[in-house]
């Protein structure tokens, strides 16, 4: 999960992207960068940390033009190296920068063919730098020098042909202007919209709607499957389908978890899709627990906020605050360890022992992974005086990795994997546990919109869209992404990048 931005306007565009990626930074936290592009003159600041630490008054002043491209990381293949930093660029042809959203599951394929055949140098771990690479030849095969909008588009036909996997990503060209695309499954979003201003149209993409009106332009619609958009430098807009079978599988843990709620995904509100899947789990808990003696309900914060406010009016049960979020520590979800994440969770949460103490309190989470967090906060409550603690998840049991961009850990380190709900439970230490039901959940969003088909489920029921994940595959994502794994790439990572001057 990391999140995109691109802007061509009239005027500088430096603070617009900060802007914007500070709206994104929920999306990824490891890393952040802008590049821009003054005349034919590239302008690069990227690094480590949050945008408001990785950019200066010194950066922003270089950060110079009317188009540019921005981007905010976590790492999915366990390397948190400035070295990995997006933007990347390559010099030929044209120049070309990208940022890019999900992840390649034929990477290792890719770099192969890049070197063997298309003479392409990857210099990182990242498949980011391949998917740029696969862009630059592509373009280079048009052997225009003036590029046209037919020319971007036969390209990103290319690009679809030979990638697999979830990416939305938006590319920049000096001199000629901006491309985003999106995967011919639709899994990872990417939007785009248009201001007006006394000098002509200015247009942005990015990850979220949210990002595309909170900074005043309004939003156009999202890209569909398989489409991609040309932004030229002088404001004209070209649009294009650019696969062969596109489909709609939208990564349903975007609804979730992932994104924003006040986003707009595939024309589905992603705050009404939660308050529908609060709805679905307060009928299933009637379902299971007709008799139950629940007192009060308490979100996890932030995220299960409005599942669990609709799970209590349908239950006709008082909602509470009863956790307090420091807010300066970042989601624990997306931290790089297991030893930094248990540290945070008390750091992150306080307890209000009045809202706990003599109560049976169900805590309500917008999806259990690791169950780690789940079962420190459960105690949490039981130490501020609880006298049952229930525990209700708006997502359905998470029992397989994530292959199209984030960074669920190996099957091995997910509660949920080769475990009943029963065992689950005993883990956590919960005095009962609900899961939200698969079908309530694609139905919680596919009411928003019905013509959404299908939807990317895979981390839930193991069907992995794209139809090219093997147990061989899986085998190697567990060896990257376990935690010993991590630690000893970004061990080794630490000993060798070079820093961005601070």
């Amino acid at each position: 999960m990391c999140g995109i931005i691109g802007i061509v306007g009239h005027s500088p565009v430096n603070q617009t992207l900060y802007d914007g990626l500070t709206i994104l930074q929920h999306r990824g936290q490891d890393a952040a960068g802008i590049m821009t592009c003054e005349g034919g003159q590239l302008h690069l600041r990227k690094d480590n940390g949050l945008v408001k630490d990785v950019f200066r008054t010194r950066h922003m002043r270089d950060l110079e033009g009317e188009m540019g491209i921005g981007h905010v990381r976590y790492p999915t293949a366990g390397c948190s190296t400035s070295a990995e930093a997006q933007p990347f660029y390559v010099n030929s042809p044209y120049g070309i920068a990208l940022a890019h959203n999900g992840n390649l599951t034929n990477s290792e394929e890719l770099k192969r063919d890049l070197f063997v055949q298309d003479r392409r140098h990857i210099n990182t771990r990242s498949d980011s730098e391949i998917l740029l690479n696969v862009l630059a030849h592509e373009l280079q095969e048009s052997g225009n020098l003036n590029l046209r909008p037919e020319d971007v588009f036969q390209a990103v036909a290319g690009v679809h042909r030979r990638c697999r996997g979830g990416y939305a990503a938006t590319a920049m060209i000096p001199g000629k202007g901006i491309i985003a695309f999106r995967d011919p499954h639709g899994i990872r979003p990417v939007v785009f919209g248009m201001r007006e201003t006394p000098e002509g149209k200015e247009y942005m993409v990015a990850s979220e709607s949210v990002a595309v009106e909170a900074l005043g332009f309004k939003l156009i619609r999202d890209l569909a499957p398989g489409e991609a958009v040309y932004i030229t430098q002088d404001g004209e807009l070209h649009t294009q389908q650019c696969a062969d079978s596109p489909s709609y599988a939208t990564c349903v843990f975007e609804y979730v978890y992932l994104a924003r709620p006040d986003s707009i995904i595939d024309d589905v509100s992603v705050y009404k899709a939660r308050l529908r899947m609060g709805q679905l789990l307060g009928e299933k808990i009637e379902r299971e627990f007709p008799e139950h003696d629940i007192d009060v309900v308490i979100p996890i914060p932030d995220t299960s906020r409005t599942s669990a406010l609709e799970l209590a009016n349908h239950l006709g049960v008082k909602y509470r605050e009863g956790f307090i979020k420091n807010r300066y520590i970042g989601r624990t979800f997306i931290m790089p360890g297991q030893t930094v994440r248990k540290k945070s969770v008390r750091q992150k949460l306080n307890p209000i022992d009045l809202e706990f103490r003599g109560k049976n309190v169900l805590l309500v989470d917008d999806s259990i992974v690791r169950g780690t967090t789940s079962g420190q906060i459960i105690q949490m409550a039981r130490e501020a005086g609880a006298n049952k603690v229930y525990m209700a998840s708006a997502a359905p049991v998470v029992r397989y990795p994530n292959v199209y961009g984030i960074d669920m850990p190996a099957a091995s380190e997910l509660i949920g994997h080769g475990r009943s709900v029963e065992e689950i439970r005993e883990v956590v230490g919960a005095d009962w546990l609900v899961y939200q039901d698969l079908e309530d959940l694609v139905e919680a969003v596919r009411h928003g919109n019905p013509s959404l088909g299908d939807f990317d489920t895979a981390i839930f029921d193991g069907r992995y869209i794209t139809g090219d994940v093997t147990d061989d595959y899986l085998r190697e994502l567990e060896s990257q992404r376990n935690d010993s794994a991590k630690a000893a790439v970004n061990q080794s990572g630490s000993n060798v990048e070079l820093h961005n001057r601070p």
